[in-house]
This record gives C-alpha cells, sequence and structure tokens, in this order.
C-alpha cells in the first residue's frame, strides 16, 4: 500500500513541478502494460503506428471513451511527469502503479506543450492529444482520494499533472534517459 499524502502534503509540490524543463526534458521510465494490473518496467522498446508501445495492451484493451470501444488513437501514448509522479507515489518503485507508459521530466502543461503539439523522443514523434488524460477509481484508491482532487484542480488540470495523451506520429526506438525534446 502507497503512503497517501493529504492535500496539504501535495501542495507543497506545486513549485517543484513548475520548475520542470520546457523544452528538453528526460524520459525516466519505460513501462509497459502486458495485461490489465500487470507492469514491465523496460529499458528501451518499440513504439510503432499500429500498436504503439510494443508489447502494451493499449490495442487489445480498447477504450470505453470510442463509439465501438476500440483502442483510441488519440491516447495510443501517455506520458506523466516524473515530478508529480514522484510527489504522488513517494518512491520510484511506486510509479509503474499510475498507470502510463512514459514518464518525462519535461513540463507537460497546456500552456507548454498544447493539443497538437510535437514531441520527439529518441527517433520516436509524438503529438499531444487534445482528449485530456483524468485520473480513475484506480488511481484514486491507489494514491489516495487527495491526490486524485490535487490533479483535477484547475491548477493540477492546467500544468496537466495527471499526465498527457499522445498519437505516434514516427514509429522508432526509444530508451531511459533520451532526450524529450518539442520540435
Amino acid at each position: 500500500m502507497l503512503k497517501q499524502l493529504s492535500t496539504s502534503e501535495l501542495e507543497l509540490g506545486i513549485d517543484k513541478i513548475k520548475q520542470s524543463p520546457q523544452d528538453n526534458g528526460i524520459l525516466e521510465m519505460i513501462v509497459r502494460r502486458p495485461e490489465v494490473e500487470a507492469r514491465e518496467v523496460i529499458h528501451s522498446g518499440e513504439i510503432n503506428l499500429i500498436n504503439g508501445l510494443e508489447g502494451d495492451n493499449w490495442k487489445t484493451r480498447g477504450s470505453s471513451s470510442t463509439p465501438d470501444g476500440s483502442a483510441n488513437p488519440e491516447a495510443q501514448i501517455t506520458l506523466m511527469n516524473t515530478r508529480v509522479i514522484q510527489l504522488l507515489s513517494g518512491d520510484k518503485e511506486n510509479w509503474k502503479w499510475a498507470g502510463d507508459q512514459l514518464y518525462v521530466d519535461m513540463d507537460l502543461s497546456m500552456e507548454n506543450l498544447p493539443p497538437l503539439s510535437m514531441l520527439q523522443v529518441g527517433s520516436v514523434i509524438l503529438q499531444i492529444s487534445a482528449k485530456p488524460h483524468t485520473g480513475c477509481k484506480k488511481f484514486s484508491a491507489r494514491f489516495g482520494i487527495d491526490a486524485l482532487a490535487f490533479i483535477s484542480t484547475p491548477v493540477g488540470k492546467s500544468l496537466r499533472m495527471r499526465g498527457v495523451n499522445a498519437k505516434v506520429i514516427q514509429a522508432g526506438r526509444i530508451k531511459v534517459g533520451d532526450v524529450v525534446k518539442k520540435i
């Protein structure tokens, strides 16, 4: 069980989150989800136009946000700011439970990366989706009701503390330590 922080404890981390690099961040963790509730932390991976992150269940899991239940191409890859997840989880070992695939030390705010912005990670190019990435019951159960409320505030939403959805524009290979840059 993760230690769940109070709202006042979480608010102490906002300034550090706001100091995230704006143009050149770092890919600090890659996580694939081979099946529901399973997580594999990997050092490198292939991302393609059809399946997203190879070995991840994004395509087969589908989405409740599409009319036919198929995978949402606007949420092919999800990215989360490492400063946010470190604050919420307290330990890098727990980052994977947020459910995202790429954990980056980078400013993911609406102001810095409006919808349709492009990021290059390794040889991969991703396009930031207009589809918001929001917390769910699992996120609340893992990180706490206060954490869900914290990321859902106007400040939390503008900073995209829950992360961003992205679509693969150019396939390629990524590895931990790659620069994440706006293009």
